[in-house]
């Protein structure tokens, strides 16, 4: 799925519930995978970020942060 679109707060879909999942393997997210970009999601990300020193706009799902993420987990 690398090459997807950026999301941030306020997105929803297939690839925030995908995204959900995968931080919820990796056990940076315990909310449900519901499609929605909510601000618990937001706060995995830049936990996610700052623990991998992915520096991305803090809490933005970008290409880099999508490129480690997706490297470290199986789509979910």
């Amino acid at each position: 799925m690398t090459g997807g679109r950026v999301l941030s707060p306020g997105s929803h879909g297939g690839q925030v519930k995908d995204l959900q999942r995968r931080l919820t393997q990796i056990n940076l997210y315990t909310g449900p995978a519901d499609g929605t970009y909510s601000t618990d999601v937001a706060d995995a990300v830049q936990r996610y970020q700052v623990a991998r020193g992915i520096d991305e706009d803090a809490g933005v799902y970008g290409p880099e942060t999508r490129a480690a993420l997706e490297s470290e987990t199986r789509r979910g």
